[in-house]
């Protein structure tokens, strides 16, 4: 079979699907690979190095007609007119939030997989692009806060005299709030941080984070996949009036609280903001779902009453050498998972979708959505345009 690689489109992303240290294992596993011209130079990946890998440098049209699985960094959307029936699409597809598009892509006969939906399982953690990116995004979301704010992260006693440590509020404690507090201690910061799920409480202390505590009902916080689950507006209002003293107390806000195929909700209002110092910076990492901040604009820089907010919509984009490595270490994974044992010797994917990994992120085959969840909001929606 041959994989193709093709440059990204969206808007500002930088990153690329495969590396150059990724071609010789999927060279030796059967596989003849093709990169279009200049995939990988946003992220410092030469045609050259790719070529000397033993890929094939070719034209966009060529890598879509000759290619039987495409590797992308988003696979939404689509270059729906070169997509055809057998092919297989992987990548970030946003199936939940963008669940028109996945129907468009079943409509051209192609297979599409979503990185976005892998189980959090133990045989799928090698292919989790979404822990791997998200890491990226903490210790860059940190980096920006740094460039932004006035002062200097550590304590550090001088001549000068004694100049005290920064204080930063982490709000959210899963992959990307983890690595926000490891990055922030590293800086010399002192860290506070909360979620709404208590069994992160010792995570954040092993990192050298004080846990904040909220007089919050939380048993129903996390799902089953460990992700944070969305709550109602109640929660949410009871959730903000308690962190308003703890916001005002810090110079850095770092918001990471996203929720699979939903707006992001607003823990960071207006009044919390203009309870900071002048100085202060938040720094919002889920700008890309409208925000964790009521102030937030996708990837402008904005100043309320000497405040600064910045919403990096693709935080993993402004680290795209090492966010290349880690997403082509995962979906090379995942790609070794779905071709099986001498697959890539084989005409087609001969998928089993008895598997939990290939099941759960298989969204269209056959010309038709074939995943539930997906197939559900279609139904929804389509309710909702009668």
């Amino acid at each position: 079979m041959k994989l193709g690689v093709p440059r990204e489109t969206w808007p500002g992303e930088t990153r690329v699907a495969l590396i150059p240290s990724s071609i010789a294992p999927l060279r030796k596993a059967g596989l003849e690979i093709l990169v279009e011209e200049n995939a990988g130079a946003a992220a410092g990946f030469t045609d050259a190095a790719f070529r000397d890998a033993g890929a094939e440098i070719a034209p966009r049209a060529s890598v879509f007609s000759s290619a039987d699985i495409l590797l992308q960094v988003r696979a939404v959307p689509a270059d729906l007119s070169l997509l055809r029936r057998g092919q297989a699409v992987i990548g970030f597809a946003d199936p939940l939030g963008s669940p028109e598009a996945i129907a468009d892509i079943a409509r051209t006969g192609a297979s599409a997989f979503s990185m976005e939906l892998m189980p959090r399982i133990t045989r799928a953690q090698s292919m989790d692009a979404l822990s791997s990116m998200a890491t990226i995004a903490g210790y860059k979301g940190v980096l920006l806060a740094a460039d932004h704010l006035p002062r200097m992260f550590p304590m550090l006693m001088t001549a000068a005299g004694t100049l005290t440590a920064a204080r930063v509020f982490v709000v959210g404690a899963g992959v990307a709030g983890l690595q926000a507090i490891a990055t922030s201690r590293r800086l010399g910061a002192r860290v506070e941080a909360y979620d709404v799920r208590p069994a992160v409480k010792e995570q954040v202390q092993s990192l050298g984070g004080r846990f904040v505590e909220m007089s919050l009902e939380t048993a129903d916080a996390e799902d089953k996949g460990g992700y944070a689950k969305a709550q109602d507006e109640s929660f949410y209002r009871r959730q903000r009036e308690m962190m308003l003293r703890v916001v005002a107390g810090n110079d850095v806000v770092i918001t990471t609280a996203l929720i699979p195929g939903r707006k992001a909700p607003t823990l960071v209002t207006r009044e919390m903001v203009e309870a900071m110092a002048p100085g202060s910076v938040v720094v919002d990492l889920a700008a890309e779902r409208g925000g964790n901040c009521e102030l937030t604009q996708p990837d402008r820089l904005v100043v309320h009453n000497g405040v600064s907010i910045i919403g990096p919509s693709n935080p993993p984009a402004l680290v795209p050498n090492h966010a290349s490595q880690m997403y082509a270490k995962n979906i090379t994974t995942f790609l070794n998972h779905l071709l099986g044992k001498d697959g890539a010797k084989k005409d087609a994917l001969d998928l089993d979708v008895s598997d939990e990994i290939t099941r759960d992120t298989l969204l269209t085959r056959g010309g038709e959505v074939v995943h539930a969840r997906v197939r559900d909001l279609l139904t929804n929606v389509g309710a909702q345009n009668r």
